[in-house]
């Protein structure tokens, strides 16, 4: 083979090289959109799981630091004990469902009846607090998304 026949061998090489690097950077981009679009689809309800775990550790805090003329006579053990349990589900519904685990849809079932738990407890007590009345709509959002994401409603 003479020069001018490899030179023309390798540049048509690298030619087509170059081709399916373009082509599989195509590739690439597009199944990058589609997981972003389906990230974007989903981000309601991480954003609304997020949103109740947020008012139910502000709920618990608030029943801890409350002293005993605070509490208007309840008793807020199981409130407390609720807003952890809830705060503990909805951080793992949203984070399964930000990273499209399989898990996730059984998951938001779960979650569901765990919101509808807690809101029904901070129910009890959001005539006299400020802070359980935002737990329980938190929670009862959650739990109304959770059910629409996992087909359940």
């Amino acid at each position: 083979m003479d020069d001018d026949s490899f030179v023309f061998v390798i540049g048509r090489k690298l030619n087509l090289w170059q081709k399916s690097k373009r082509l599989v950077a195509k590739e690439v981009n597009r199944k990058t959109i589609n997981v972003m679009e389906t990230m974007q689809h989903n981000q309601t309800h991480a954003d609304t799981c997020f949103a109740c775990v947020e008012a139910c550790e502000r709920c618990l805090t608030a029943c801890l630091e409350m002293g005993a003329s605070d509490s208007k006579g309840h008793n807020m053990t199981a409130c407390m004990k609720l807003c952890r349990d809830c705060a503990d589900f909805c951080m793992m519904c949203g984070r399964l469902d930000a990273r499209g685990s399989a898990f996730s849809s059984q998951f938001m079932a779960l979650c569901a009846d765990v919101c509808d738990a807690c809101a029904e407890e901070c129910e009890k007590h959001a005539a006299h607090h400020a802070h359980c009345k935002a737990c329980a709509d938190a929670c009862r959002a959650c739990a109304e998304e959770c059910r629409k994401m996992a087909g359940t409603d």
